[in-house]
């Protein structure tokens, strides 16, 4: 389907056509800009209310700044979307987030107008310093750097961090503060608070509002607009507030708070901030999805809707004639709500996730024992042992992802002090059209290779519930072992998931299949991609059999044993990378016990996975059901399988 961008719109190739628009025709430039990505997203899908939210800021940076020379960084990514189409990108859109396609997050491989990668929050500050202070080193001071952060992301400690660094440094920097109230939910804590005092003090901005107005008059008899700034709004901010302003004391220069859909007013002050020298930072007020009804209403459910009709605001949803199984992510939410009624030492914890993990569930049910700590993985997890010190039975929920972000606290604040914390990592393995960055890849070899760590994955809906009631029984929280359950995103593959719980053997697999030919050891929910492939190979007369591990750490060695002792033939398979994995895991003991045989490990390669739906990648990275077969059928000597039906 052939959509049009705008009349305007369509002329717009690059940021240096923006420019040679006179300003008085930006507003219609940012209302075509809106309407294409409403038209594009609801037919092929993708984020959607952040990119709304920053139309008129997207387009008044490439318009003022001399973009790429210089360095505009998104933070996250997901309201890039104006950014993508103004840079050179607008007749690709419609390939966003497909395989092959443009990626939905800025990408240097893609563009010189994506000046860093981004995926995870929090990045924006540290990177454009590092750049801003490269640029000093080259004696290039003329060079702008601009950092767009939202509030949600301000959270964060390495946005402090950042920000921290850059007010004693004199590095030509900008950070905008995208203030919408909201991450993906709506954002806690008390720089909430703060930002939300800053922006609602009726005599601040009307007083603002009025020194900007006079600044207009004064300019015009040649005093400068940035010397007043400086001398009445620094007032304003500390007396009228009646607070020291948390911006200036870390040595940023604060601007704001200004009407971040007010493009000609953008545009000027804009203008104005790139002649004032030195860390600065100026707080825009957006509205997430500003332009469409819907998204403006309810903006967690329009960050990333998938189809919809743009005129009745109906999202489609697949008409189903049969009960499907859920998502791994609600029966983890269900499934804690069910274990806290019963332990009422269970504590959730999440970071800025509660709808995206499904722990908004128990924060509806039971809010006292539910904890969004916002985007602080880092503090999500030093919190989640604080707790577990007090015999607190904690589930802290973190994509895999972004628990890479917390990896020293889980080694110096759990583990080594032996404390029985339940990592429940959501969206691990391949995580689909997000991409590269947001792929949970690599946990299983980050997490068994800690000591007092078991590591599990569930093969359906109902190991994931009794690997949960397994991890909060009191002889396993008495084992001062901390213990990771990593589940994909999606759905399972059980319609009537609802099981009795059942405590399992820490390291005990299982045996799903009997055969001769060779053996298939797999771990977590690819187990059924293994199985339906050891079914069809079974059809075509090679006997197979299947294992489910359960747990990547500890192994079951004995089984293990039982398998080697049978079989020289071995396929392993795992939603994760092949570099220190699941696989080299087996392989690890077998050379430790002087076992011969031939071991096959499909997983991730070790390479960058870039975006594309589960199932393409899958196959892409030769783990789906017919690579496991054509594994088989090249380990046991024979180069393909009877033909397939």
């Amino acid at each position: 389907m052939l959509i049009s961008p705008g009349n305007l719109l369509s002329k717009i190739n690059s940021p240096e056509d923006l420019r040679k628009l006179d300003a008085a025709a930006l507003p219609q430039v940012c209302n075509e800009l809106r309407q294409y990505i409403i038209d594009v997203v609801s037919v092929y899908g993708g984020h959607f209310g952040a990119s709304l939210g920053v139309v008129e800021l997207t387009v008044a940076l490439h318009y003022v700044f001399n973009t790429p020379d210089d360095q505009l960084i998104w933070d996250v990514g997901h309201q890039a979307y104006g950014h993508k189409i103004l840079t050179g990108r607008k007749n690709l859109f419609h390939t966003n987030r497909i395989m092959g396609g443009i990626s939905g997050f800025p990408n240097r491989k893609e563009s010189p107008y994506d000046a860093f990668g981004v995926g995870h929050s929090s990045t924006s500050i540290s990177a454009a310093l590092g750049m801003a202070i490269a640029s000093g080193l080259e004696h290039n001071k003329q060079r702008q750097h601009i950092a767009v952060i939202g509030d949600g992301a301000m959270t964060a400690g390495l946005a402090f961090e950042g920000m921290n660094h850059a007010g004693a440094s004199d590095s030509n920097l900008l950070i905008i503060l995208n203030d919408n109230c909201m991450s993906i939910d709506p954002n806690v804590g008390a720089l909430r608070a703060y930002l939300t005092d800053i922006t609602t003090s009726q005599t601040y901005n009307k007083i603002r509002d009025e020194a900007w107005h006079l600044l207009g008059k004064l300019s015009n008899f040649g005093i400068s607009a940035q010397e007043i700034v400086s001398k009445v709004q620094n007032v304003l901010k500390s007396t009228l507030l009646n607070q020291s302003n948390l911006f200036e004391s870390l040595g940023l220069r604060y601007f704001g708070p200004i009407d971040g859909h007010d493009i000609d007013h953008l545009t000027h002050v804009l203008s104005d901030l790139k002649h004032i020298p030195g860390p600065k930072l100026l707080h825009c007020l957006t509205l997430k999805g500003k332009g469409y009804g819907p998204a403006e209403k309810d903006q967690t459910k329009w960050h990333a809707p998938g189809l919809f009709d743009k005129v009745t605001g109906e999202i489609q949803k697949k008409v189903h004639t049969s009960p499907q199984p859920p998502k791994y992510q609600d029966v983890f939410g269900h499934t804690l709500v069910e274990l806290a009624r019963e332990n009422k030492k269970i504590i959730g914890v999440t970071p800025a996730m509660p709808s995206g993990s499904s722990m908004n569930i128990m924060m509806k049910e039971i809010p006292d024992r539910a904890f969004d700590v916002g985007i602080a993985e880092q503090h999500a997890v030093t919190f989640s042992a604080g707790m577990a010190t007090r015999g607190s039975v904690v589930f802290c929920n973190i994509y895999s992802t972004f628990m890479q972000r917390a990896y020293d606290q889980v080694i110096h604040d759990v583990c080594i002090q032996g404390l029985p914390v339940i990592f429940c990592l959501d969206r691990a393995g391949l995580a689909g059209a997000d991409g590269a960055t947001h792929h949970g890849a690599y946990d299983i070899a980050y997490m068994r290779c800690i000591p007092n760590m078991i590591v599990a994955a569930p093969m359906n809906e109902q190991e994931l519930r009794n690997m949960m009631y397994t991890a909060q029984h009191e002889e396993t929280q008495a084992g001062e072992s901390a213990f990771t359950i990593r589940y994909p995103r999606g759905q399972g593959v059980m319609s009537d998931w609802k099981t009795p719980l059942q405590k399992l053997t820490i390291g005990k697999g299982r045996q799903l299949s009997d055969g001769d030919a060779a053996a298939v050891l797999s771990l977590g929910h690819i187990g059924n991609s293994a199985a339906e492939a050891c079914r069809k190979l079974s059809e075509e007369g090679l006997r197979v059999a299947h294992y489910d591990l359960r747990f990547a750490k500890p192994l079951d060695k004995a089984l293990l044993h039982e398998v080697f002792r049978k079989f020289d033939k071995i396929v392993t398979v795992e939603d994760g990378c092949i570099q220190g994995g699941f696989g080299s895991a087996i392989l690890e003991f077998a050379a430790d016990h002087g076992y011969q045989a031939q071991v096959k490990r499909l997983g991730i390669p070790d390479e960058v996975i870039e975006h594309g739906e589960q199932p393409e990648l899958h196959q892409l990275c030769g783990y789906d059901q017919p690579a496991i077969e054509k594994a088989v059928w090249a380990l046991v000597g024979v180069a393909q399988s009877v033909p397939r039906s």
